[in-house]
């Protein structure tokens, strides 16, 4: 079964920074692609940041580009999400999701069938 576990997440202050964990299992396959996710109160779900773990390439929505940074750590096949100058706006909880078919980089949400639970961040002024 395949399962992605989000940790890091908590409360920090305007300009802060936080570092999220995704622990995925449950498969074998080295071509996949992770995106992070995030949904805020009242807002529909967007993608920040998106890394494949078949070649290491990166996107970043342009909102996200020089303040997100994903890497990975195949080995333990755990991604991380590192935030830096969080503001209020960045409040949401935070998703890793995986896209098993060949470790393209896709950003649309339909690709990634496998969710983790989230974990809340909240950015306070």
């Amino acid at each position: 079964e395949v399962q992605l576990v989000e940790s890091g997440g908590g409360s920090v202050q305007t300009g802060g920074s936080l570092r999220l964990s995704c622990a995925a299992s449950g498969f074998t396959l080295d071509d996949y692609a992770i995106g992070w996710f995030r949904q805020a109160p009242g807002k529909e779900r967007e993608g920040v940041s998106y890394i494949s773990l078949k070649d290491g390439t990166t996107y970043y929505p342009d909102s996200f580009l020089g303040r997100f940074t994903i890497s990975s750590d195949s080995a333990k096949k755990t991604i991380y999400l590192q935030m830096n100058s969080l503001e209020p706006e960045d409040t949401a909880v935070y998703y890793c999701a995986a896209d098993l078919k060949g470790g393209y980089l896709r950003s649309s949400q339909m690709w990634y069938e496998y969710w983790g639970q989230g974990t809340q961040v909240t950015v306070s002024s």
